[in-house]
């Protein structure tokens, strides 16, 4: 069986809270396991969480979701490009998959409710990467 890890962004809740069900759903259904989950300020915040659970002898994967809505600065483009690529850093140095279910940036609230089915792709992602890479206690 399948172990991920969930890592969940509370900032923009009313998105990232469906998301998350979604995540779950989606784990349920192809069998895999959510050993823990962990919820963070926001989507900057995410890589130490993944990073954390990604250490973890019981969890294979780690699932990331979030919502950057965007403002009246380029901050939302800063968040998730930081994000994005720290979280590549950790899924790489760890050799453990870490997907990036996190809508935005450039988008309105509205759009990123649109998008609550980006946790259940971060999770599908998990599963199907680990179905094609050994772990590396498979080598």
């Amino acid at each position: 069986m399948v172990t991920l890890g969930l890592v969940v962004a509370r900032f923009n809740d009313s998105v990232t809270e469906p998301m998350a069900a979604a995540a779950r759903e989606a784990a349920g259904e192809r069998d895999a396991e959510i050993a823990r989950e962990v919820a963070v300020p926001g989507a900057y915040d995410a890589p130490l969480a993944a990073d954390r659970l990604a250490r973890r002898e019981d969890v294979d994967a780690v699932v990331v979701v979030g919502a950057i809505v965007t403002g009246d600065t380029d901050h939302d483009r800063v968040i998730g490009a930081a994000a994005a690529e720290k979280l590549t850093e950790v899924s790489l140095e760890r050799d453990t998959p870490v997907t990036f279910g996190v809508s935005g940036p450039g988008m309105s609230g509205a759009e990123a409710r649109e998008r609550i089915e980006k946790g259940a792709e971060a999770t599908h992602a998990a599963i199907d990467l680990l179905a094609e890479l050994p772990r590396p206690h498979e080598r």
